[in-house]
């Protein structure tokens, strides 16, 4: 398969992937506190990797160490807890939709990060999102609720640790392959602190075998299994066969995925945050319009 098609293929894929796992954060929510659920999220994806991380420890890349301990940090664990944190005050649609955003982090951190060129339409395009992004804070809820500043800091946050995350793997570690990568990320650098911080929230101590936690573990399950280890493979793919502004536009498509899955799970948007999701997406097709950012 020609590298052109592959990666569009991946694209689609990981839009629905990733589009559903907001929801799926929602419902782990009903079970578990927030903390909870980030670290299950990355203990079980270790878990599920380990095989492959002990079977190829012979790749790991030492010489790499501190851009594979970055990458993973801010691509794999912090993402992981401020999600869940952001969406016990706002709906998974929101959440999906802030996500949009990370074209633009990219933009941001390749050019102050990496000196990747950026463009005046860039710019303008980034300006727009950013009225859109206000226009979601100051809209509430589909209820008519209050000003959600912290929530949306908080997504925001999440959305540039990802930004971060892309562009250190699409700098420095595209020589190891895209599951060996996602396997070390996740069995060798973060499985250990997924433990830890699951034992600080008390939930070895408190968990048992009951229904309510049965259930909680199956939808903390599947986004460990496909929104996690699954995707975050997917993604390293589909980074080595484009750019990280291309593989970034699958937060443009996202959205779409997410407040599909809110509407049939009864979450409402209010008119305003209609308006601010209209004005961040406009702003990435803008953005978007000129293909590519090129390293100096």
């Amino acid at each position: 398969m020609n590298a052109d098609k592959e990666k569009w293929i991946l694209l689609i894929v990981l839009t629905v992937i990733w589009g559903s796992s907001f929801i799926l954060i929602k419902k782990s929510l009903e079970h578990f506190n927030p903390y909870q659920v980030g670290a299950l999220r990355v203990l079980i994806a270790g878990i599920i990797l380990m095989p492959i991380a002990i079977s190829k420890y012979k790749l790991f890349p030492k010489e790499h160490l501190k851009w594979l301990i970055l990458a993973a940090f801010t691509g794999n664990f912090i993402p992981m807890f401020l999600f869940p944190i952001a969406e016990t005050e706002v709906s998974s649609s929101i959440a999906g939709i802030i996500n949009s955003m990370m074209p633009i982090f990219v933009i941001i951190v390749g050019a102050l990060v990496w000196k990747f060129d950026t463009t005046k339409k860039q710019i303008i395009g980034t300006l727009i999102s950013f009225a859109g992004v206000c226009l979601l804070a100051f809209g509430g809820d589909g209820e008519g609720g209050k000003f959600k500043l912290v929530p949306i800091l908080l997504l925001l946050l999440a959305t540039l640790c990802y930004a971060m995350s892309t562009t250190t793997v699409k700098s420095k570690l595209m020589g190891v392959s895209s599951t060996i990568l996602s396997a070390f990320v996740f069995s060798f650098v973060l499985f250990f602190p997924s433990v830890i911080s699951l034992a600080f929230t008390g939930f070895f101590s408190t968990f048992t075998f009951n229904e309510d936690n049965m259930t909680g573990l199956m939808f903390v399950g599947l986004l460990s299994v496909f929104g996690t280890g699954l995707a975050m493979t997917l993604n390293y793919r589909l980074l080595k066969v484009s750019t990280p502004l291309f593989a970034s536009t699958v937060t443009l498509l996202m959205p779409i995925v997410a407040i599909i899955w809110g509407f049939l799970d009864g979450e409402k948007l209010s008119v305003l945050q209609f308006a601010g999701a209209a004005v961040i997406i406009g702003g990435l097709i803008f953005l978007r319009s000129k293909s590519g950012i090129v390293k100096k």
